[in-house]
């Protein structure tokens, strides 16, 4: 809901746009299985690439840095159209620099904290491609996404997000002239916090108006906007799915306003906030977590249906739905407790209309289309999969107490169980630079093709 890569700190290591030729760029293979039904399952030889955010740049002619700590080189980047054409995003090395590895074939594991030649890397972010320079694109209308997810070693404050993002299918590379670099290097990506800290957009570096965040981080004058489906956002104590909409139905560059910084946020182009199914945060505080309905000390996998009004893939988008499955065991979502909100398990209109209300929250979902428009935005959508802290707001929104200054008691407050510290960069960087998360046996199809209980 909160998250921007600016937030995603790492050590000296970022985008250009340009292809450099130090480090040869070889894609973590990732193969997912496409379904017509129980058991009938394709494979298909699909891999991972990094975020061109994390990525090295150079000068094209040496080593030397385009962007050090948060701070442009001025020589190099006097401006942004010259910019991209002087520095040079190179390739990755996925384990040695960001702990990025696949233990077996089709899952891959992530680390938080990888210590490096440079330093330490925090966080990471891939997206799924069909070929070595094109990412596969997914219509989820009248689809299921399935995956297996281990959150045991996530713990508060941190986020193993899925999702997908409104991104175009080659990163850029044919609509922008100052990108060289495109989907083979991971650029290109945007969402619906239209984040202002993404070094390069629309091929030119964001250069103008740079402001550092912190010491590893900053923000331009431009931002990047797009619709996002949050499959999954969670660690081991707490969950949510949410969809977010935008007024556009395309990578749209912003700025002023249109981002929507601070108390622009709901005069965005995207909205910020998504309507989300969190279940602690809808009255059931038992579902999911440690020993929970949903044991988070195993793995279990997670299922997401995409139900149309008419049931074919170029339907309306009539409800999101939710199951997860544990040994063997096929568990429904929870259903909704709160005052003021229908009893239910899935997203729909009526849902997030009444969830709002009872929240006191503003519902800019609504205002920009609903789930009519998240519906559009799902016929072109890129996977995403990440881990990563939170500078903004300490993650608090996910699993604790949020706003801070909030009674916890106040329908829609409390998140989860966790402390609101908990959450704190400095400190879960500190404290647990060993968490990680491993995604695997990722499965689309057909409603009901992906999955099976005993």
């Amino acid at each position: 809901m909160y998250r921007s890569a600016a937030f995603l700190t790492f050590a000296s290591l970022v985008l250009g746009q340009q292809v450099g030729t130090y480090t040869a760029e070889r894609h973590p293979s990732m193969p997912i299985q496409v379904c017509t039904a129980p058991g009938q399952c394709t494979r298909e030889s699909t891999e991972v690439v990094l975020d061109a955010n994390w990525r090295w740049t150079h000068i094209t002619n040496g080593y030397t840095n385009c962007y050090t700590g948060n701070e442009w080189n001025a020589t190099a980047c006097p401006d942004g159209a010259t910019c991209a054409k002087n520095c040079a995003v190179d390739g990755a090395d996925y384990s040695g620099t960001y702990g990025i590895t696949t233990p077996s074939s089709g899952a891959l594991r992530l680390q938080f904290v990888k210590k490096n030649d440079n330093g330490q890397n925090v966080g990471s972010r891939v997206y799924l491609m069909a070929s070595s320079d094109k990412y596969k694109l997914f219509n989820l209308l009248n689809k299921e996404f399935t995956f297996d997810v281990d959150v045991s070693k996530l713990p508060c404050g941190l986020n193993g997000a899925v999702y997908f993002s409104e991104m175009l299918e080659d990163g850029g590379l044919k609509s922008f002239s100052g990108n060289k670099a495109g989907a083979k290097y991971g650029t290109g990506y945007c969402d619906s916090q239209c984040p202002q800290d993404i070094k390069f957009i629309n091929g030119e570096a964001n250069v103008e108006g740079w402001g550092g965040a912190d010491g590893n981080s900053g923000t331009g004058k431009y931002g990047i906007c797009c619709a996002e489906m949050d499959i999954w956002e969670a660690n081991s104590d707490a969950t949510a799915y949410t969809p977010h909409v935008c007024s556009v139905n395309e990578q749209t560059r912003c700025e002023g306003v249109d981002c929507g910084a601070g108390s622009d946020r709901y005069n965005s182009i995207c909205d910020k906030d998504g309507c989300d199914f969190n279940s602690y945060r809808l009255g059931n505080r038992e579902f999911y977590g440690p020993g929970k309905t949903v044991d988070t000390t195993r793995a279990f996998t997670i299922v997401t249906q995409f139900v149309t009004d008419d049931g074919t893939d170029s339907g309306n988008l009539k409800s999101i739905h939710r199951y997860y499955v544990q040994d063997g065991n096929v568990i429904p979502n929870s259903v909704t407790e709160v005052a003021g909100v229908d009893q239910t398990n899935f997203i729909s209109e009526g849902f997030c209309e009444q969830q709002k209300s009872a929240f006191g929250d503003n519902n800019y979902f609504g205002q920009l289309g609903g789930m009519r428009a998240m519906g559009e935005s799902l016929k072109k959508m890129v996977l995403v999969l990440s881990i990563w802290d939170d500078h903004a707001v300490n993650m608090n929104w996910l699993d604790s107490i949020f706003p801070n200054d909030a009674d916890p008691e106040q329908p829609g407050v409390a998140r989860g169980r966790c402390d609101p510290a908990d959450g704190v960069p400095a400190t879960i960087e500190a404290a647990h630079p060993d968490a990680y998360v491993i995604y695997s046996n990722i499965k689309f199809g057909a409603i009901n093709s992906t999955f099976t209980a005993n």
